[in-house]
């Protein structure tokens, strides 16, 4: 909901030092291959903080860096004049890879309770699986439901930078990430229905 009011102005702001990358060679594709490979790192680091609880804070910092690097890739494919059907595609795959991998290193690390954590991770598929099958239909769901990738992934990581004073948070947070993913897709199930009716 928020990420969604805000992306024009994050463009803006952004725009200025993306768009040269295009110049070094640099495609929005390779922006959404890194992104992914940092999700891969941040789940590996997640992994290690049962041994070692500042790789809470190198998590939180790796996985803020991850989703930056995945939220300009599309601004780099309209700034240069790159956009493709393909790129958006292979975009949102690797979003929804990027998002099971570190829910997974999460899981695999026993930073939360595996209930918690399988419904968090299923949540945040479906959220997106409810948006795609949705638009499918010709109906507009950007803005729609209290959690959004961007925002969970913002929460995600103060939960685990929160984690390295209090342990629970982490817990907690993937619980309110499960619990608002799901809400989020039954928001957009509502829209979908309150929409279709409309014709």
């Amino acid at each position: 909901m928020v990420s969604s009011k805000l992306k024009k102005q994050f463009e803006a702001a952004v725009t200025g030092f993306v768009k040269p990358l295009g110049g070094l060679g640099i495609t929005p594709n390779h922006l959404t291959i890194l992104g992914m490979a940092l999700a891969g790192v941040t789940a590996y680091m997640y992994t290690r903080v049962p041994d070692n609880r500042d790789y809470l804070l190198y998590s939180a910092g790796m996985f803020i860096v991850s989703g930056f690097i995945d939220a300009i890739d599309g601004v780099l494919a309209r700034s240069t004049g790159k956009v493709t059907r393909f790129g958006g595609f292979f975009d949102s795959v690797a979003d929804r890879y990027s998002d099971a991998i570190v829910y997974s290193g999460i899981i695999a690390a026993g930073l939360c309770a595996l209930w918690a954590g399988l419904l968090a991770l299923f949540g945040s598929m479906l959220v997106s699986y409810a948006r795609a099958r949705a638009e499918m239909e010709g109906v507009n769901m950007a803005g729609i439901g209290l959690a959004e990738r961007a925002e969970r992934m913002i929460f995600l990581a103060l939960c685990t930078l929160a984690a390295y004073w209090y342990p629970q948070a982490l817990n907690y947070g993937i619980i309110i990430l499960a619990a608002l993913a799901h809400m989020t897709v039954l928001q957009r199930s509502l829209h979908f229905k309150k929409e279709i009716e409309k014709n």
